[in-house]
């Protein structure tokens, strides 16, 4: 689903929240704008996060997390490949129950 603003929308609606004059309200730039009080607090947290003013992850943090997930399963699932290959082949070199070794 594409997203219904662009992020240079989002980042100078956030920039004018930010260097709005005394007086005017999150309400009054958000309908200026166009988009809902609500959309508009939440790009500011998003912005306070990501220029390190509050804690929070980061989008570049929640990339990189996501990525690495997706590393770890790719891995788990060649783990678990090599330790059934590794019984598999065990049990192929045990000697059979009938022959003897002298």
């Amino acid at each position: 689903m594409p997203k219904p603003y662009s992020s240079e929308f989002r980042d100078d609606v956030v920039r004018v929240a930010r260097s709005r004059e005394p007086g005017v309200t999150i309400e009054q730039i958000a309908r200026d704008f166009g988009v809902h009080p609500m959309t508009l607090q939440k790009w500011l947290r998003r912005a306070e996060v990501e220029d390190g003013v509050k804690p929070g992850q980061t989008h570049g943090e929640s990339e990189e997390l996501r990525e690495l997930r997706k590393r770890n399963r790719l891995l788990e699932q060649e783990n678990e490949v090599l330790r059934r290959a590794a019984a598999y082949l065990s049990q192929a070199n045990l000697p059979s129950k009938g022959s003897t070794r002298s």
